[in-house]
């Protein structure tokens, strides 16, 4: 063999080995891509862990407030239930 061919061979062999650890980098079960997807899985739950725990602080302070506040308490009745006092009329406004 000439040295240009063992040269060829060598190089030839080196990116080959190079490639397959590279693949096996990417795309193994523990690989970078995997790696790349879970986290940003992870963000995406986080995120939803911080909308979940915002609506609960509002939750729990509308919660506090209606245990104080009667007017609270009334407002809710009336604009969820539409509930009324006695002697109250509910005028309905259609829009065209």
């Amino acid at each position: 063999m000439s040295s240009l061919n063992k040269n060829f061979v060598i190089r030839f062999v080196f990116f080959l080995v190079i490639l397959i650890v590279i693949s096996f980098l990417l795309f193994n079960e523990s690989g970078i891509l995997k790696f790349l997807d879970l986290k940003s899985e992870i963000r995406i739950l986080e995120q939803q862990i911080k909308d979940a725990s915002n609506k609960l602080n509002q939750l729990e302070s509308e919660i506090d407030s209606l245990k104080v506040s009667k007017e609270k308490i009334e407002r809710v009745a009336r604009e969820r239930y539409n509930m009324l006092k006695t002697g109250e009329e509910v005028l309905k406004v259609e829009e065209k």
